[in-house]
């Protein structure tokens, strides 16, 4: 196992050896984003000769000393002044222009000036802005648009530049399908590959795809050899682990040299390096966020190198985490994170861990990175984060931490089409777990529907208990139907709390602290039965959708949720209760713009119009202050 330092520097080592890519000359309009291969001098002037600079007329500025308010001068069109244009070329023997405003018309066939022109005013000189023969960019240079104006105005038609780094990637496993094909269980559809492609493109190189290689050692090895002599990089997708099938590493090995197998990565830790005829070969785990995180890593140097270009490098900012982060000690870690400023201070609030969660790095705005040495992070650390988004972007979110609903989902995208600019960011960590961020001030607002079984009443017992000196305000976001989710047709012919015990019964929960959690339990406990006696009560998920897909998928027959959940994947619906879900809104950020501008939105016809298509809402308190404390 090595370092992520020491795969990095075997990498880099082994590109010296290797040439730059070689060279091709295009049009230069056609040169956006490709890097220079030499310095380019401009082979004209810009302007390429003298032009008028204003709407008015040339003058010859010696003739129009003696005007001034007091003594007005007249000038004959065509001999003395002339009627030009912005841009146009100024004629010969007059050497300035007098705006057009400046000017009054007294006679036919003649003009009034009140001030005299000095010479080459509004005026714009042969090579004013460029000069023949002057550098216009530099080599190694990824071009601009602003560059590619300069080069066009500059008469610079050709460009050479470096040719674009060409990289293949060849996705491995006989379980692996292209996109579009039909899929079967057991199919596994190959979308790392055109997720990283896009990583190519953004660094200057082309993406090509290979078809599905099977696990079968000679094809793969025939498929790596063709791919070496036609490529600059060759990324194998999977097949770097310890697995049986897994013969990437041990191919490399035997056709060129194996520069590392494993790196101290999270995610990412199968990674494999090497040279194969020359070209870097890498071996990416199949697990999309290790892939893309050792693809990041590593792929990044090799095409900087091919194209004579230094590294892109991410901006970073520093992050407080609100809560303790466990991790491996030894081993780098590259945290997805939610990030907003909240407080003043910029939070980080981690995603889903898994090195599947690709639904992690679309929500990620950045990578928060856990030192080697270290065993996670305690609580209020500040860490360094590489920001994945626009740093405005950041200042433009307001973060909600708690309770997952669909109807969050929607407020998220009509807030983006308001015009105020904020942008909504959910983490689902359940109604407790979001009471317990407003405690540790790690969001700006927390969704919640928590039942307390002695009073009967919702979310106001537990605001009092976790939060009992944090002045804040609930506000309802909306009613929701809950209940049993089954298959289409209700096979286990399930009716209640009471069929759960039923030993053809299997059950999905939901995590601790969340408020259908706690809903669940007051139901068994009103009907006298025991957790321990359903099967699969401890098996845990972190969202209504997610026990739909569980129970689509057959891992489990039933599972409590709301029923716009079960209705968005086809799943029959059992109701047993109906709960508030409301938005608890700490004073100090009420008067925040953006969670003004997420009521705002909630308020909307068009949100609450959606919200009702969704299935089992009920609005009729949706926006009201319900407690405040």
């Amino acid at each position: 196992m090595s370092t992520v330092e020491e795969a990095r520097e075997r990498l880099i080592a082994a590109l010296t050896a290797l040439p730059r890519g070689s060279v091709e000359t295009i049009p230069a309009a056609a040169a956006l984003g490709r890097v220079t291969a030499a310095p380019t001098f401009a082979r004209g002037c810009s302007p390429h000769y003298c032009a008028a600079a204003m709407d008015g007329f040339a003058v010859k500025s010696d003739l129009t000393t003696r005007a001034t308010e007091t003594s007005p001068l007249t000038l004959r069109l065509s001999e003395d002044a002339v009627p030009v244009n912005t841009g146009e070329l100024m004629p010969e023997g007059f050497d300035a222009v007098i705006m057009i405003e400046d000017v009054h018309r007294p006679v036919a066939g003649a003009i009034e000036i009140m001030a005299a022109a000095s010479p080459w005013q509004h005026v714009r000189l042969l090579g004013e802005d460029i000069v023949a023969t002057e550098l216009i960019v530099p080599r190694g240079r990824r071009l601009t648009p602003a560059d590619l104006g300069a080069l066009i105005a500059s008469q610079v038609a050709e460009i050479s530049v470096v040719r674009r780094p060409s990289v293949a990637f060849v996705p491995t496993g006989s379980e692996v399908i292209r996109p579009g094909d039909p899929v079967r269980p057991g199919d596994v559809i190959d979308y790392n590959s055109y997720m990283l492609s896009g990583l190519v493109e953004e660094w200057g190189g082309v993406a090509t795809t290979e078809p599905p290689t099977p696990d079968d050692p000679d094809a793969l090895r025939n498929t790596l050899l063709q791919a070496v002599e036609r490529h600059d990089l060759v990324a194998l997708i999977a097949g770097s682990s310890a697995g049986t099938h897994d013969f990437v590493p041990g191919l490399i090995e035997e056709l060129g040299e194996l520069l590392c197998h494993g790196v101290r990565l999270a995610p990412g830790k199968p990674t494999a390096l090497g040279i194969v005829g020359g070209t870097p070969v890498l071996g990416v785990p199949g697990y999309s966020v290790a892939a893309w995180t050792a693809f990041d890593l590593f792929a990044k140097p090799v095409l900087s190198r091919l194209q004579g270009v230094a590294e892109p490098q991410r901006v970073t900012v520093d992050a407080r985490v609100r809560r303790k982060v466990f991790s491996k000690s030894g081993t780098r870690e590259y945290l997805r994170v939610r990030l907003a400023r909240v407080g003043g201070e910029l939070v980080a609030s981690p995603l889903k861990r898994g090195s599947s969660a690709i639904s992690s790095l679309v929500q990620a705005e950045g990578l928060a990175i856990v030192p080697d040495m270290d065993e996670g992070l305690d609580p209020d650390t500040a860490v360094r984060v590489e920001l994945l988004v626009p740093p405005d972007e950041v200042e433009r979110t307001v973060l909600a931490v708690g309770s997952h609903d669909l109807a969050l989902d929607l407020l998220a995208c009509h807030l983006a089409d308001s015009p105020g600019g904020a942008r909504l960011a959910s983490a689902h960590v359940g109604s407790l777990g979001g009471l317990r961020a407003l405690a540790q001030r790690e969001a700006h607002f927390a969704g919640t529907h928590l039942l307390d079984p002695e009073t009967d009443e919702y979310n106001v017992p537990y605001i009092r208990r976790v939060l009992p000196d944090i002045p804040l305000k609930l506000v309802n976001l909306a009613y929701r139907e809950v209940g049993l989710m089954v298959l289409p047709g209700n096979p286990r012919g399930i009716g209640s709390v009471g069929d759960l015990p039923r030993e053809d019964v299997v059950f999905i929960n939901r995590q601790r602290g969340a408020g259908t959690r706690v809903l669940l339990d007051d139901l068994l406990d009103t009907a006298g039965i025991a957790p321990e006696s359903i099967s699969g009560y401890g098996r845990e998920v972190t969202t209504h959708t997610m026990v739909a897909a569980a129970i689509l998928g057959g891992a489990a027959d039933t599972g409590l949720g709301i029923r716009a959940a079960a209705a968005a994947l086809g799943l029959d619906f059992v109701p047993l209760a109906s709960e508030r879900y409301d938005l608890a809104i700490p004073a100090e950020h009420a008067a925040h713009p953006g969670v003004q501008q997420v009521l705002a939105a909630a308020a909307t016809d068009g949100f609450r119009q959606a919200v009702l298509a969704l299935g089992g809402y009920d609005l009729r308190d949706s926006g009201r202050t319900l407690y405040e404390q």
